[in-house]
């Protein structure tokens, strides 16, 4: 698997699943059907962010895109959001992702890393992520819609880089 920064030319192969993952509508706060030009503009960020594929053999597993979390005095916390092709789940991407995150996240400068919205509900990202050294700050009751389960809460993360 190789984790490099994404190109236009990528972009074919993360809307398919990108565009899953949001109408399923369990994970991610984002729009349940957001045009192809809205999702692409929400998860493809400019510079100074940074957005990267997994890839084996051409193949798009998953992707990230990372940030400073805000701007001015909260500049050196930085966030990311990360998506896996559910085709590929299982296999180490999401995994990955993160650990990539991590590394250019404190080679970036920033001290601390904060992930504002991880649904509850979300067992295997949040054991994935207390497996890399996060915590929970805190839990916002009732932060999210989900689909199938109603309203349930949206964690706040964070780990010292």
């Amino acid at each position: 698997m190789l984790i490099r920064e994404a190109t236009a030319a990528d972009w074919p192969g993360i809307w398919p699943f990108l565009r899953d993952i949001c109408a399923a509508g369990e994970t991610f706060a984002y729009p349940l059907h957001p045009s192809k030009e809205e999702a692409r503009a929400m998860w493809m960020l400019p510079a100074p962010a940074h957005v990267v594929v997994a890839e084996e053999a051409g193949t798009v597993l998953g992707t990230a895109n990372m940030y400073a979390n805000r701007s001015g005095n909260g500049a050196h916390v930085a966030s990311a959001s990360y998506m896996v092709d559910p085709a590929h789940q299982g296999r180490g991407t999401g995994r990955a992702l993160v650990t990539y995150s991590l590394d250019w996240a404190r080679a970036a400068g920033f001290r601390r890393i904060q992930y504002n919205a991880v649904v509850e509900t979300n067992a295997p990202a949040l054991a994935l992520y207390r497996d890399l050294g996060f915590e929970i700050l805190g839990t916002l009751p009732e932060g999210f819609r989900h689909p199938e389960l109603g309203y349930v809460g949206l964690h706040s993360l964070h780990r010292a880089l």
